[in-house]
């Protein structure tokens, strides 16, 4: 059972000030610095501090460059266009000079991911978040995607970024992630472009191409990165909190311009709670827009999509990745079906299920990972059980479980895979037994 995070964006959001956050919830630090050391990308050290915030207390990630790689990111005077920023200072008897950076497009920053020691949910993650960058940036430009060599997001501070965002969540097993909003200020920012309004291209691209909410504040600056949009895009499965929930545990991630607002994320683990005599299914399960009919206290009926396409044009590769993005983006269900087509050309039938509001971007992901040119929509209803979820105690260690409530009142364990992996791993006993001595412990602690 993964998390569910919500992402109060205030403040805006930028790539450092995720992290941040989420190591404030706990993300592990080790694991991080870790698995950054084996990206292979060289001239950055990260330091990890709490600072004051608005007098909170707040994490702070940094990503400290080399001076052959420093972007001038934080320095205030350069972001609004003054010209006597640090890059040009130099000595007497030395012409000024601005460092190059160097330039990277979609296929070095893959193999840099991909030949890292992350986790492959933390692969996924992190590869959406630079192919939504490169949307974004190759409308800016007018250039096809494989032509984008871009150096903001191809600079090593945010391919670490990125990198720590996409690590952290899985480390967190962050699974939903609600997005109500970004907050974006005014005016102008300058950029390896020249001076941009704000938001500046990439940033509104991604808004519009991920539909993305978006608020203008009377804050002068740039509060929305496109790392921290195309992170918040990338993750993002609803934009609808639940009428009420609880906080398990809030983080702060500082961020390092100084604007008229707090400049910081406030992110917080959340579980979604009953209300108004309906239950809210737990976090694997849609709720907030879909219609919902209760069905007495252990069920309700609620509203799910069928996407399906048939395919027979397209590789067992891309066929595989693509139920891999689905997965990460939000999908419920994800399963392809051997069929005839015509001309009896032997082919796969794509079933997706997802809530509403996944529709577009389940779309998305399949017109852009297959050969597919159509997608049939299928709207459901379902009924489901009322479930919550349990810690056991067991003679081999704590278990987790759903406990489902069936339509007769009657309650029902069923012990997660996971658990019952690692609890047969330890006890040496086969997955059936550890699966049974599971249930039975928890009869004995009703």
């Amino acid at each position: 059972m993964g998390k569910t995070l919500y992402l109060e964006c205030y403040s805006g959001i930028s790539g450092d000030m995720t992290v941040a956050a989420l190591l404030d919830l706990g993300a592990d630090r080790e694991v991080l610095e870790k698995t950054l050391g084996s990206l292979g990308v060289d001239g950055f050290r990260t330091e990890i501090t709490r600072v004051k915030k608005s007098g909170l207390d707040a994490c702070d990630f940094a990503v400290i460059l080399d001076e052959a790689h420093e972007n001038h990111d934080h320095d205030m005077e350069y972001l609004h266009g003054a010209e006597h920023h640090h890059a040009h200072e130099h000595r007497h008897g030395e012409e000024p000079h601005v460092h190059h950076h160097e330039h990277r497009g979609m296929k070095e920053i893959r193999e840099i991911l991909l030949s890292s020691s992350m986790t492959d949910r933390a692969k996924e993650i992190a590869l959406s978040v630079f192919e939504i960058l490169t949307a974004a940036e190759a409308k800016a430009h007018g250039v096809p995607a494989d032509q984008v060599h871009f150096h903001e997001v191809g600079a090593v501070d945010s391919i670490v970024d990125v990198a720590a965002a996409a690590i952290c969540l899985d480390n967190l097993d962050v699974t939903e992630v609600i997005v109500p909003k970004l907050c974006e200020g005014t005016g102008t920012v300058r950029c390896q472009h020249g001076i941009l309004p704000v938001p500046v291209p990439a940033v509104a691209n991604i808004v519009e191409q991920n539909h993305l909410n978006l608020r203008i504040t009377n804050v002068e600056g740039e509060l929305v990165t496109p790392t921290g949009a195309a992170i918040a895009a990338a993750v993002r499965t609803s934009d609808v909190l639940p009428d009420r929930f609880t906080i398990e545990k809030t983080g702060l991630g500082a961020g390092k311009r100084q604007y008229a607002c707090p400049g910081f994320l406030r992110a917080m683990i959340i579980r979604p709670e009953n209300t108004s005599g309906k239950y809210h299914c737990e976090t694997e399960e849609p709720h907030g827009k879909l219609d919902q009919e209760a069905t007495g206290n252990s069920s309700v009926k609620d509203r799910i999509y069928r996407l399906e396409t048939d395919i027979d044009d397209c590789t067992g590769e891309a066929l595989g990745l693509t139920m891999e993005k689905l997965f990460a983006a939000g999908a419920r269900e994800v399963h392809y079906t051997p069929v005839y087509m015509k001309k009896n050309r032997p082919a796969y039938e794509l079933t997706v299920i997802c809530t509403e509001e996944k529709i577009r971007q389940m779309e998305e992901v399949i017109f852009r990972e297959t050969t597919t040119i159509g997608v049939r929509r299928i709207p459901m209803e379902r009924t489901v059980l009322k479930r919550r979820q349990q810690n056991i105690q067991t003679p081999f260690g704590e278990a987790e479980a759903k406990i489902c409530t069936l339509p007769d009142g009657r309650e029902v364990c069923y012990p997660e895979y996971e658990s019952v992996q690692s609890l047969a791993a330890e006890s040496g006993l086969g997955f059936q037994e550890t699966y049974r001595q599971i249930q039975n412990s928890w009869d004995r602690e009703r």
